[in-house]
């Protein structure tokens, strides 16, 4: 990921920490082979995948239930929660959003349906990201707030 990204990500976990304070909140969380965005490891186990610009955003997710489901992971949590955090890169200017996301999404909600305890959230992030060495929207750190409530709220009530 670029300097933007990252900057997103940092200030993601660091909402997330204040939504949901139980948990201790890492960037690139490595869950088996795969680097996770941002993690929550508390009660409960928080995955946060977000899609910059990804050609194709499925795979992470995909990697990480897999691991879900081949390890004892998911049991050791009394739950996992897997959000996948799209940027608007994947609206289309007609409206809706690509295949690239649908696929994705798609994906992740059918897998979820065969690992015990575990859920999937798609997510979208209101930041239109910057080509590499371009500046972030002014409201980006209000979107990311909301998005981290919105997680903390998903997280809270289990779904």
């Amino acid at each position: 990921m670029g300097e933007a990204a990252n900057r997103v990500q940092h200030h993601l976990r660091e909402r997330l920490a204040c939504a949901l304070p139980g948990y201790e909140w890492h960037e690139e969380h490595v869950v088996g082979d795969t680097p996770v965005d941002v993690a929550g490891v508390g009660d409960a186990l928080v995955l946060v995948e977000l899609e910059w610009r990804r050609a194709d955003p499925a795979n992470n997710t995909v990697k990480l239930f897999r691991e879900l489901a081949e390890t004892d992971l998911a049991s050791s949590f009394g739950s996992v929660h897997v959000v996948q955090l799209f940027s608007r890169y994947y609206d289309l200017a007609s409206g809706g959003v690509s295949t690239k996301r649908r696929n994705a999404v798609f994906v992740g909600e059918r897998v979820a349906e065969t690992v015990p305890a575990a859920t999937f959230t798609a997510v979208t992030l209101g930041i239109d990201p910057p080509r590499r060495g371009g500046d972030l929207p002014e409201d980006w750190r209000e979107s990311v707030e909301n998005v981290g409530d919105r997680i903390g709220r998903e997280v809270t009530t289990g779904h």
